[in-house]
């Protein structure tokens, strides 16, 4: 899969720190630790529960193979590298590993139900990621390979989790379907609080004595009754710029101090990548 840009970007400093972990575990267990055992210690067991809660994360920097690694680490770098600079690289590692262990817990939840299979591999985190893209831009569009049409990167979440939900309760392939249902659902979850946080009333502000008149640059704007207009971004466009765009405009009507502690972690990181790139 890709996303429907002309030029794709540089990795992001944690995406490029997480592929290059699981490259690095992947040729050590390939060369050096060739034991059947080192993979039982660090994958997820279901029939051993919480007992090795390391498992909660060891797992996601294991592969079952090459093709196995290559997938997870492509749909990493190409959703991630966006979403880190949306969110900051410090929330962004703790949101990988928030959706990754999630998958787990939720997969060993279900296997109270009907037992499961141990599992490995990054596609839960992965997923949780791709569904922070879809949440900040849900009508960016997505190349799918082999089909030759973009998607919707919210349609191509929906369609991720049926087949999942299907294949999970159909078949019996060797895919931690489940896994991949529960970082979809944490990653959902985990926006969904995002959300009600933000709805929350705002603490009644103190009365004050008088008040002071400050002029903004959005002054013109006000005086003829209309909001500044923000482009809206084409169906394609590079989703980082978008949202560059959106927070610049947020900026001129509102004055910097209406900025978010996240909107002001994104700028800081769209600011450290340019100076990167000149450098």
């Amino acid at each position: 899969m890709a996303l429907s840009n002309p030029t794709l970007p540089r990795p992001t400093p944690m995406v490029a720190r997480l592929i290059g972990a699981c490259v690095v575990v992947h040729l050590l267990l390939a060369t050096l630790l060739t034991s059947d055992q080192v993979v039982q210690v660090l994958r997820v067991d279901p029939a051993r529960g919480l007992s090795a809660p390391w498992s909660l994360f060891t797992y996601m920097f294991v592969h079952a193979g090459l093709l196995h690694l290559a997938t997870n680490m492509l749909a990493l770098y190409l959703f991630g590298t966006a979403v880190e600079t949306r969110m900051g690289s410090r929330q962004f590692l703790i949101f990988y590993m928030y959706c990754g262990a999630g998958a787990a817990l939720f997969a060993l939840t279900l296997n109270l139900l009907t037992p499961l299979s141990p599992f490995i591999g990054a596609s839960g985190a992965v997923l949780g990621v791709a569904l922070a893209f879809a949440a900040y831009w849900p009508d960016a569009d997505v190349m799918v390979f082999p089909i030759p049409i973009p998607i919707k990167a919210r349609t191509l979440i929906i369609v991720i989790a049926v087949m999942d939900l299907v294949l999970a309760r159909v078949t019996v392939d060797g895919v931690a379907h489940e896994a991949h249902l529960g970082g979809l659902l944490f990653g959902w979850l985990y926006f969904k609080l995002a959300a009600f946080r933000q709805r929350r009333p705002a603490p009644q502000p103190r009365p004050v004595q008088r008040v002071v008149m400050v002029q903004t640059a959005s002054r013109d704007a006000d005086a003829r009754g209309t909001a500044p207009i923000r482009q809206i971004p084409r169906p394609g466009s590079d989703p980082v710029a978008a949202e560059m765009d959106r927070v610049l405009d947020k900026i001129s009507a509102k004055g910097i101090g209406s900025l978010t502690p996240e909107e002001r972690r994104f700028l800081d990181e769209v600011a450290k990548r340019k100076q990167r790139e000149v450098n």
